[in-house]
């Protein structure tokens, strides 16, 4: 159940996650995700939010203002 709108209807998805990090800034595409199908809020699971903080911690020495990843390659 979505907890901003109460719709039942949650949907698996990928969406991307944006960061604004000390450093640089951080797009991760392809993060899995729960979606609402009535209001589009998408959700994390546990597991996911751990493997992003992860990566976050990894990129803290990027020279970069700009970093991407793919959540597949870096999981």
């Amino acid at each position: 159940m979505c907890p901003g709108c109460k719709n039942n209807k949650m949907t698996n998805s990928l969406t991307v996650y944006f960061a604004n990090t000390e450093s640089c800034y951080v797009i991760i595409e392809n993060v899995p995700c729960r979606k609402c199908s009535q209001c589009g809020e998408e959700f994390f699971t546990a597991s996911v939010m751990n493997r992003i903080d992860e990566i976050l911690e990894g990129i803290k020495n990027v020279s970069g203002k700009i970093f991407i990843t793919d959540y597949q390659q870096a999981a």
